[in-house]
């Protein structure tokens, strides 16, 4: 399947490479190889995560405090938001 990320998920992924960057590139690096792993994951099993709603699911990154927020669509996979879990927690649900 594809990926397709709102404007909004996809501001948060870089605003979150850019914040582990500033503390270490390497750290940086790390977060997009989770981020892409977690992907993966959700590609393989797209229905194994939990439901937040009827159409909405939520895959944890592992080794960071972020999950992903995503809804499967006829061909793709429509991220919604990329949620650090200390935050507000529906914060993205007006997203479309």
């Amino acid at each position: 399947m594809n990926f397709e990320f709102h404007p909004q998920a996809q501001q948060e992924l870089e605003d979150a490479v850019n914040y582990y960057d500033s503390i270490s590139q390497a750290l940086g690096d790390q977060f997009i190889l989770e981020i892409q792993k977690t992907l993966e994951r959700i590609d393989k099993f797209p229905e194994a995560w939990p439901q937040l709603s009827k159409n909405t699911r939520k895959c944890r990154v592992l080794t960071f405090p972020y999950g992903i927020i995503y809804q499967l669509k006829e061909t793709d996979i429509f991220i919604i938001a990329i949620m650090h879990l200390q935050r507000q927690s529906n914060y993205w649900v007006d997203r479309k």
